[in-house]
């Protein structure tokens, strides 16, 4: 398995510490309102990731911070009238239910920023000791300065940086970094924790480190978000992480590209800000959503239209109707052999693609592939008990990565139904109607519609 590096700017082989054991750390929401399909298909990209490495036999501890706590949940809860702790919590609980409609795996834990202060004290605390941190008018900022490898990761220009100067904001331009905040002193009307290092709270960038060492230890193997917080975030937890414990603190940096709506950037002014709430109230499907935000590859920008989603239900409708065929399609007398050759053949395609830095264009290939032949064979020659078994086989372990197709146990056969329109029609013959209505009622819940005709009864699925 191969991933592309974003510390040194290539793909690698990828071989966590200890073999079995991969421990990932994901930025997770900073909930202070709606997450956006933007952030979605960062989170989307790296629930593929996840899975691959746990279909590849890993063992996996996987930690996703929630930022409870910032400027921006700080003076939206305020414009609010709520406490923080209301506010946030109203957001957290809406992403995690945003999750479950996108089908996001859940991480093996999941810290909030409030819950871990001590260890953020602590981190301070060590970077004091160091001479790495200082004070300035109640707060505690890094100093850049006397970190070595600050700017690894972004490719900055170390002599480029303006030293000596600092500032509180959370984020700032890349072409203009600072010492950056790690502790800052209480403000009128903010929440505040009375510590050891003084009162205040803690800056974005501290958080992220604290809890990501709390719970994968002082290195690990993958931390993962999108490109937009390689700086300053994610150049910041570097500094802090290994100034304090002076060892490398994340062996591969893993980041998925911009989204765009219609070719531009997304923004409310434009138009073109969506959240999941919105599209899903617009009627779009969810699971389409998913598809559409895996397909592209995550390395490249993907362009999310409206259309696409369109397209993407139709591409999803494709697979179902080959499902429902592979389960109802007529039984064959024997075994192809033709069956297991393609199955294995292309499941060697769609592995081979997903070691390629999660190659997901190539992996889709070989799932649509493996359809148009499997479906050729299901349509002329039916399939046997066995070789039907192997298909729905294959199509689990491909569905095991996207999980964009639901495999019922109830999809009743083309016998089925016929024996049932038989026994409706006998029920009939003895005004039997209550039957008669029964069986109706029972085929049409089974996605089967009836429709009595002077020719006689016809049907058809409308699932």
């Amino acid at each position: 398995m191969r991933i592309f590096n974003t510390l040194t700017g290539q793909e690698e082989e990828f071989q966590p510490f200890q073999n079995h054991h991969v421990r990932m750390y994901t930025c997770g929401p900073t909930v202070y309102n709606f997450a956006h399909i933007g952030n979605f298909r960062t989170f989307v990209c790296q629930d593929l990731l996840r899975r691959w490495l746990l279909y590849r036999g890993y063992r996996l501890t996987h930690v996703m911070n929630v930022t409870d706590v910032d400027d921006k949940t700080i003076t939206n809860a305020k414009a609010a009238g709520l406490s923080l702790k209301d506010y946030t919590t109203r957001y957290a609980d809406a992403f995690f239910e945003d999750c479950r409609h996108l089908r996001l795996q859940q991480p093996e834990v999941i810290p909030y920023a409030t819950d871990h202060i001590e260890e953020m004290v602590q981190l301070v605390e060590k970077l004091m000791e160091k001479n790495l941190a200082y004070r300035q008018n109640g707060s505690i900022y890094y100093r850049i300065s006397a970190f070595t490898n600050y700017g690894r990761l972004s490719r900055l220009d170390p002599s480029q940086l303006q030293i000596g100067h600092s500032i509180e904001a959370d984020e700032y331009s890349k072409d203009n970094p600072r010492d950056f905040v790690l502790w800052k002193a209480p403000k009128d009307g903010e929440p505040y924790w009375e510590t050891r290092i003084g009162p205040g709270r803690p800056g974005w960038h501290l958080e992220c480190s604290a809890m990501s060492m709390k719970y994968l230890g002082e290195t690990f193997d993958l931390h993962c978000g999108g490109v937009d917080l390689i700086f300053p975030h994610h150049e910041n937890e570097i500094a802090q992480s290994e100034g304090a414990t002076g060892r490398t603190f994340v062996k591969y940096w893993f980041h998925s590209e911009h989204l765009l709506v219609n070719g531009e950037r997304m923004a409310k002014s434009k138009g073109n800000f969506y959240t999941l709430r919105d599209l899903l109230e617009k009627g779009f499907d969810s699971i389409a959503i998913r598809y559409l935000l895996l397909s592209t590859h995550y390395q490249k920008p993907l362009n999310f239209t409206l259309e696409g989603v369109g397209q993407a239900t139709g591409a999803l409708q494709t697979l179902k109707n080959f499902l429902l065929l592979a389960r109802t399609c007529r039984q064959a007398p024997s075994d192809n052999p033709r069956v297991v050759d393609i199955a294995e053949h292309r499941l060697r395609q769609f592995e081979s693609a997903m070691d390629d830095n999660l190659n997901i264009s190539a992996a889709l290939a070989a799932v649509y592939d493996a359809r148009y032949d499997l479906n050729a064979i299901a349509e002329s020659q039916g399939l046997s008990s066995a070789d039907r078994e192997k298909v729905l086989l294959l199509f689990q372990k491909f569905n095991s990565l996207l999980d964009v197709l639901d495999f019922e146990a109830d999809v009743i056969t083309d016998a089925e139904v016929l024996q049932l329109i038989e026994e409706r029609g006998a029920a009939r013959r003895n005004h039997d109607f209550m039957r008669a209505d029964e069986i109706r009622a029972q085929l049409l819940q089974r996605g089967i519609a009836l429709e009595d005709t002077r020719d006689g009864v016809r049907w058809k699925r409308t699932r």
